[in-house]
């Protein structure tokens, strides 16, 4: 069954909308003001969250922000409600981060179609039917990460969605499922990417012993310190959320394992943390790079069983990549002559260390 968050601070409408949506087939839970839906939406992460914009306290505007900052319900399907178009634009709670809009007074039919298009849109955000990823599982070698299914299965439910019905679609949702499949083959191809990387690391005659590479100096340590670290928050949306501190040091290690470490550990602490908080990226004069996030942090039994083929609490946090970026990091620390240490409290963040040969 479907659960649907209804944040209304009228009363009758929550009865009557509630009413309407429970005798087809929903379940719904009601919240009175925007501070007590945004507890409860992340108590029973609802697959719908309609919400009213004009409310005492915090108003609908404030719950959408929360919800998008928030990585266990940024992708959530939230609809706006409204009566007062002098408040936000439907063209303006788009831009927001809304995925529809309703003015009232709403009619049931306008509603429940409104709903039913958006869980028919949630199906395919980021995932494929349950289906399409048994045939998938079956298809390929059983060894394969599950990094690979997501994005992979996300783009073959999307194109067959499109050939199966497209012209029943508005413009702007075949744009959206355009940009999703876009973002599929981007994070499929970074996968595939770290994967061979790792087999051919393991593959090398010298793997287990310290490969000297020369002595990468502060100047191209510094590019491409700052390379990995934009790259990784622009494929989340964080731009503004890094802080990066570089003292002068020369570590033994290539401009391009430097980049793809810098990546891996930035992309980690996106994924562990929430939209708007503090990444701190330090590389000291004794050659330790530290990547600091305030985010939920990992548990002992998620640091001790790092690997390619593990992903932690997936029913939850949809950690994308986690083992085969960190795998890989430890692969090109071990090739350099590094050490990795990871130091992580749960509710309190996570902060990741990374020690490189220095010429001093």
């Amino acid at each position: 069954m479907k659960t649907i968050l209804l944040i209304d601070d009228e009363e009758s409408i929550r009865s009557v909308f509630g009413l309407a949506l429970r005798h087809h087939g929903y379940r719904v839970i009601e919240a009175e003001a925007g501070d007590i839906g945004i507890q409860l939406a992340r108590k029973y992460l609802p697959d719908l969250i309609l919400t009213d914009i004009s409310m005492p306290g915090a108003d609908g505007q404030a719950v959408l922000q929360q919800i998008r900052q928030d990585p266990e319900l940024s992708t959530k399907q939230v609809v706006m409600m409204t009566g007062q178009t002098h408040l936000v634009t439907p063209r303006k709670g788009m831009e927001a981060g809304a995925d529809d809009f309703l003015v009232k007074p709403i009619s049931m039919e306008a509603l429940l179609n409104c709903v039913e298009a958006r869980m028919k849109r949630a199906q395919v955000h980021w995932r494929v039917e349950d289906r399409i990823l048994a045939r998938l599982q079956t298809s390929l070698h059983s060894t394969l990460p599950h990094e690979f299914f997501t994005p992979l299965g996300g783009i073959i439910g999307l194109i067959e969605i499109l050939r199966g019905g497209f012209k029943t679609f508005s413009s702007q949702e075949i744009e959206d499922m355009l940009n999703d499949l876009h973002k599929s083959a981007l994070r499929l191809h970074r996968s595939l990417r770290n994967y061979l990387l790792i087999l051919d690391l393991q593959s090398s005659p010298s793997e287990g012993a310290a490969v000297m590479t020369g002595w990468l100096e502060t100047q191209r340590l510094r590019e491409s310190l700052q390379t990995g670290v934009s790259d990784a928050l622009r494929r989340h949306g964080r731009e503004k959320d890094a802080v990066i501190e570089l003292e002068e040091s020369s570590v033994t290690a290539t401009a391009s394992d430097i980049t793809l470490i810098a990546e891996e550990l930035v992309d980690n602490a996106c994924k562990f943390s929430s939209h708007g908080t503090e990444i701190k990226v330090h590389f000291s004069r004794d050659g330790v790079l530290t990547v600091t996030d305030l985010g939920r942090g990992m548990s002992t039994e998620e640091i001790e069983q790092i690997g390619a083929f593990q992903q932690f609490d997936r029913k939850k946090h949809e950690q994308q990549g986690l083992g085969l970026g960190l795998i890989l990091v430890q692969k090109l620390i071990a090739k350099c002559g590094g050490r990795l240490m990871i130091e992580s409290e749960l509710t309190k963040g996570t902060r990741i260390k990374v020690i490189f040969l220095t010429e001093e």
